[in-house]
């Protein structure tokens, strides 16, 4: 992967510039972020298969080392691009789609990056080359939309490297101290991120939550919105353990709600969604604004 450091960094950062020939634009793309086990990719698939019952093409593309992103929507872990390419010794010439990219349920395209070994090489990496080797066979062409699903909280540049693609980076909450904490947190790196690169802010998703009354008054604190909420239902437990998305579950009154509300949000993020201007709190701020009397 080519960098280029840029001269305007915001203090104590350094950005880096992916080579322009592997920016996607040919696509709306969505990054979507939130704490480690908030159901990042359990939204994503839900909200990949939302966009394509609207008809459009969708790709859907892990980040996480772990490569269950897409499982839901293949019903097995998929190949990862970063094995992929080790395999023919990163020679990109020498590999087909398939040796990396899976249909799943209604179409949806799934690329799983994969992830250096632990403790070694970088996430922004493996999510550059990914970028490089979906355009470099032309998977981009025809795409309507592309959805990152970028593991756990913003920890380094690497891992914040979707956010150099992203139009609309999405927040996914529960409404509790921890999650909006890391939400937070992760609404000040695409504040960062957004000084140098189109990305901007999109909203937040209250997700496995009975109220939104924390993330609410969060959102109104510092100037983000809340675009969906995701209620807390056992049928969203259980499509994971039956390695299926909500769209393939019995059509209960609660599973059908919760599919109405994904349509719904997927009907905004295509119509677009204004960008925010948010100012998130500093950390001891956010502590004392949390919680209750």
């Amino acid at each position: 992967m080519n960098t280029v450091i840029r001269n305007a960094q915001p203090p104590g950062s350094v950005q880096v510039e992916l080579d322009p020939d592997i920016r996607i634009d040919t696509a709306k793309v969505f990054a979507i972020y939130g704490k480690g086990g908030i159901g990042k990719s359990t939204t994503s698939s839900n909200l990949s298969v939302a966009f394509s019952k609207l008809g459009k093409r969708v790709l859907q593309i892990g980040c996480d080392p772990k490569h269950d992103s897409t499982f839901t929507l293949t019903k097995c872990l998929a190949p990862t691009v970063i094995d992929a390419l080790e395999s023919v010794r990163f020679h990109i010439e020498e590999l087909r789609v398939e040796d990396y990219m899976m249909e799943g349920y209604n179409g949806v395209m799934c690329v799983e990056a994969g992830g250096p070994p632990a403790g070694t090489g970088c996430g922004g990496f493996v999510v550059g080359q990914t970028v490089k080797l979906l355009k470099e066979h032309r998977l981009l062409d025809d795409t309507d939309v592309v959805v990152f699903d970028v593991l756990g909280d913003v920890v380094c540049g690497g891992f914040a490297s979707p956010l150099q693609h992203a139009d609309r980076a999405l927040i996914v909450t529960a409404n509790d101290f921890d999650s909006i904490f890391a939400a937070n947190r992760i609404a000040a790196a695409i504040n960062a991120k957004a000084k140098n690169y189109d990305v901007r802010l999109g909203g937040v998703i209250a997700n496995r939550s009975k109220n939104t009354d924390q993330i609410d008054g969060f959102c109104e604190r510092t100037g983000l919105k809340r675009v969906a909420h995701i209620r807390d239902v056992d049928a969203v437990r259980r499509s994971r353990l039956k390695k299926c998305t909500l769209f393939e579950m019995d059509e209960t009154p609660e599973v059908l709600q919760v599919r109405e509300e994904y349509m719904q949000l997927a009907e905004k993020l295509w119509q677009g969604v204004d960008a925010i201007e948010a100012t998130p709190m500093k950390d001891r701020e956010l502590f004392e604004f949390l919680g209750f009397d």
